[in-house]
């Protein structure tokens, strides 16, 4: 049983500030912020991006040190496990790293850098047990396994064995989240944990957490920009908007009746799924703190741009003494559609679809194994390397991580003007005139043209990465996943940019994502992809209010809802474990058949698992 005496908050944050030294003099990361958690409470803070919401977290960790910051005033109590009081802004680093991972638990973003590429996932889970609680290593082992069944991994004993390459990131994500659970921490603080995931994956953790929270009575600080999530997991809500706490309160309250200017503008932001019923045409998303902007749906033409017949592409397994291919991944089965000018085609599906592999084998950045394709008029399956190069300058791919994808040592000036300078578009003087033509398109500052990758925001980059992609004038823009990392507030605009650089340019964009809410936005035709095949397609309204497949309703039913009232619980998510895309050679898969149901909207009639 837990003990339910009323105690006090497990952690309070008082009177904050955070600084940062920097060329230029200090730069404040949190100004004067101050809220506690209590004891099996989940208190949501939600801010876009430079709002302090993860420099506050990294401070209770006291990790902010090692980030450049320093704390500048204000104090951090945290209520120990043996019942002393201390304040972490004044302890030593070695007192804190028994702190850490110990009585405060940590889950970050981005779980491929929070586990070590070289040591299996069982040698990361038991090594914590082993130094923290002081488990033999058969013990450790054999709590390991416990907590990968808690967070609901299949075959756990075959898990611990492999290293974290092996795992697909909503299970990397679980490692993570029992890492960071091992101890029994009293405080859980999560950074975005579910930011990158699949809308499944993304249901079934927050709702594990829910579960470990109220049965371990863990205090839970969680950091995200997802009100959908906010709603779904909070009891109390912190607001903050440029280093300061603008609004507090329990989560239906703030929901119902949000009282400070920043917080209505961020809910009225908030894409719901649903909200276009009825609509036909994809509209631009509201902006915080901006009612100006037009709302033009955008029509497209009835010309085609993409064509797309029988796209197939493996991967081989290499096994055995000799590296021979012994299987093969089927990550592309059989995909046909077409893509009209000035018009979005969206593929959504969970992570490991084949989505993502479909968007780079149309740019052929990976050789498909058979298949057609069409770029106005123009067969791209059959150029040679040389042609390929002069014809990528008419299709252009945008990453989902920008950061990745943006060369850290040049100014973003000479990363825009790159497509320029390899393929002889423009010289000189006339070079920098398109470049800061390009910046004004992506409504970033001229100023920033000087300015090192480093020194923007997520939302900043991304936008650099679109200025790049248009540089060259292209026709079609593969958009993977550009706007799954961004807060609310920057995902609007930089969905808004997009749609109005479609309006204006006639761009064609396939748009990989597996936000439902964004895509209902954005989209006129949408794909469903499960294991490497289209499963249902047709124009976004059929799809959306009418779907058909049973994995495009499962799809449908795991989006979280921006309301408090509507919470998904764990029963309701039953969700069937995709089954391997990995087939011995020779196996040959039938041919995807579709019936009509109605106009353009095609189901596939199939005898897979779904």
């Amino acid at each position: 049983m837990l003990d339910t005496t009323p105690a006090g908050p497990i952690a309070k944050i008082e009177q904050l500030r955070v600084e940062f030294q920097t060329k230029d003099g200090p730069v404040v990361g949190v100004e004067d912020v101050s809220f506690d958690i209590g004891p099996g409470e989940t208190v949501c803070v939600v801010g876009e991006s430079g709002s302090g919401k993860s420099v506050s977290s990294l401070s209770l960790m006291r990790l902010i040190e090692y980030g450049g910051g320093e704390i500048a005033g204000g104090r951090l109590m945290f209520d120990r496990r043996e019942g002393d009081e201390i304040d972490l802004a004044k302890t030593d680093q070695s007192l804190m790293r028994t702190i850490r991972g110990n009585e405060i638990g940590m889950i970050f973003q981005e779980p491929m850098t929070a586990l070590n590429p070289v040591f299996t996932v069982g040698r990361q889970l038991t090594e914590g047990l082993r130094v923290h609680r002081g488990m033999s290593k058969a013990e450790a082992t054999e709590e390991a396994l416990k907590l990968l069944r808690e967070v609901r991994i299949p075959e756990p004993e075959r898990r611990l064995k492999q290293y974290p390459h092996e795992l697909s990131g909503g299970m990397r994500q679980r490692v993570v989240i029992a890492m960071a659970l091992a101890c029994k921490p009293r405080l859980l603080i999560a950074d975005e944990p579910t930011t990158a995931l699949d809308v499944t994956i993304q249901a079934e953790i927050l709702a594990l957490m829910d579960r470990l929270k109220r049965e371990t009575g863990t205090a839970v600080m969680f950091i995200t920009h997802d009100m959908a999530v906010v709603a779904q997991m909070a009891d109390r809500v912190v607001v903050m908007f440029r280093g300061n706490k603008v609004e507090e309160g329990p989560v239906a309250e703030i929901f119902e009746n949000p009282k400070h200017p920043y917080t209505q503008a961020l809910l009225a932001a908030v894409p719901k799924l649903g909200e276009m019923n009825g609509k036909d045409l994809p509209e631009p998303m509201k902006l915080v703190g901006r009612e100006d902007h037009p709302t033009e749906p955008i029509k497209g033409s009835e010309e085609v741009l993409l064509e797309v017949e029988g796209l197939t592409t493996r991967f081989p397994v290499k096994g055995g003494f000799f590296r021979r291919t012994v299987a093969n991944v089927h990550a592309v089965e059989d995909v046909s559609f077409t893509l009209n000018k000035g018009q979005t085609l969206s593929l959504v599906g969970e992570s490991g679809c084949g989505k993502s592999s479909a968007g780079r084998s149309i740019l052929r950045l990976v050789e498909p194994m058979k298949g057609k394709i069409m770029l106005d008029g123009k067969d791209v399956m059959g150029l040679s390397q040389s042609q390929l190069r002069d014809e990528r300058r008419e299709m252009q791919m945008i990453f989902q991580d920008p950061f990745a994808s943006l060369n850290p040592q040049l100014p973003l000036a000479d990363q825009v003007a790159e497509p320029l300078h390899n393929y002889n578009v423009a010289s000189g003087s006339e070079i920098m005139d398109r470049v800061a033509g390009l910046f004004d398109r992506v409504e970033l500052p001229r100023s920033f043209m000087r300015r090192f990758p480093h020194e923007l925001s997520g939302g900043q980059r991304q936008r650099i990465a679109i200025a790049r992609a248009l540089a060259l004038n292209p026709k079609l823009i593969v958009a993977d996943e550009a706007v799954s990392a961004l807060d609310v507030s920057v995902q609007a605009q930089v969905v808004n940019l997009m749609m109005e650089l479609q309006a204006e340019l006639g761009l064609g964009y396939l748009f990989i994502s597996h936000d439902m809410a964004v895509v209902e936005r954005v989209s006129h035709h949408v794909g469903v992809m499960y294991l490497g095949r289209i499963v249902e397609i047709g124009p976004r309204r059929a799809v959306f209010e009418n779907p058909q497949h049973p994995y495009t309703q499962a799809l449908m039913k795991a989006v979280p809802i921006a309301d408090p009232r509507q919470r998904k619980l764990e029963k309701d998510l039953n969700f069937k474990p995709i089954p391997s895309p990995i087939h011995p050679v020779g196996y040959e898969p039938g041919v995807s058949q579709y019936k009509e149901v109605s106009p353009g909207h095609k189901v596939l009639v199939s005898e897979s698992g779904y």
